[in-house]
Formats: C-alpha cells, sequence, structure tokens
C-alpha cells in the first residue's frame, strides 16, 4: 500500500516507515537562546519626523484660518460663511441628515449660514509646511536636466 501514494509529502497517511535518500525529515533550526542582539547602530537611519499642525481651514478655498477666528463670521479669503455645516466636524454625508449628531430637522442648504447649536468647527492635522534650518550647506534643486548633470558630475570630482 505503500507505493501507491504518488507523492511523499507527509499527511495523515504517515506511518513509522525508515527514512531513505528520497523521504529526509526537514527538522527546524534550533532558536537562539538568550535576548535579542540589539539593533546595529550603523545601519540605515531613522527618518525625520515632522511636526503636525492642527488648523481650521475654510470649506469652500482651503485657506487656513488665523487662531481665535470668529466662526459666527465669514473666510477672510473668499466670503464664503464658516457657521455652516460643511465647516462643521460633524458633517458627513453619507448619514441621515448629513449629519453624525442627532438632529430634529434637516438642513437643506449645507454651504450657507444656519444657527445650529451642535456645530463645532471641523479642525485638521497636516504636516507643518516649513522646514527647519539645517546646519549644512543649502543645495538647491536642479531646476534643468543641465543642472542635474552637473551637480551629479560635481560628486565624482577631485
Amino acid at each position: 500500500m505503500e507505493g501507491d501514494r504518488k507523492y511523499r509529502q507527509r499527511g495523515y497517511q504517515d506511518n513509522d516507515r525508515p527514512a531513505n535518500g528520497m523521504d529526509r525529515d526537514r527538522g527546524e533550526r534550533p532558536r537562539q537562546q538568550g535576548p535579542r542582539p540589539p539593533l546595529d547602530i550603523t545601519g540605515p537611519r531613522l527618518p525625520r519626523l515632522v511636526q503636525n499642525v492642527t488648523a481650521s481651514r475654510c470649506w469652500n478655498c482651503a485657506t487656513t484660518l488665523p487662531a481665535g477666528v470668529d466662526f459666527r463670521g465669514a473666510c477672510p479669503k473668499c466670503a464664503s460663511p464658516l457657521h455652516c455645516c460643511k465647516q462643521c466636524a460633524h458633517f458627513e454625508s453619507s448619514t441621515r441628515y448629513q449629519c453624525l449628531k442627532p438632529i430634529p430637522v434637516r438642513i437643506a442648504y449645507k454651504d450657507q449660514a444656519n444657527e445650529c447649536e451642535l456645530f463645532s468647527p471641523r479642525v485638521t492635522v497636516a504636516r507643518e509646511a516649513t522646514t527647519p534650518v539645517s546646519n549644512g550647506p543649502v543645495v538647491n534643486a536642479p531646476r534643468t536636466p543641465q543642472d542635474a548633470r552637473a551637480a551629479f558630475d560635481n560628486l565624482f570630482k577631485k
């Protein structure tokens, strides 16, 4: 019955037959005992973490609104109302009445000023746009292919 199996993989039909040259037992490597060795400090450096900035932005023109802006007013750039559903943190177009909070009546125009008591300004978290000053020389990015080629050639000059 042993010879009728086409392949010799291990399975539920295994028996205690001696291992021949074709069917070797592949044992697992022994695990290393003790604590793991420390990470190599000469390896690649971790990326520089960027700072996060929290700010409110206009729903219409995406202009960053200054701190302490009056949300009863209008955007300083595009003059769209800021106390509206589209500026609210609870605005969600896939929910009932497009609001995450239970409101009694639907507000028809989401981009016009309203008097909703549940209004909370939407705050976004973004990366800091300015880069910190580095101690090394300032290198401008190449603007043309010739600039890139010249910068590459300068790397290997002696």
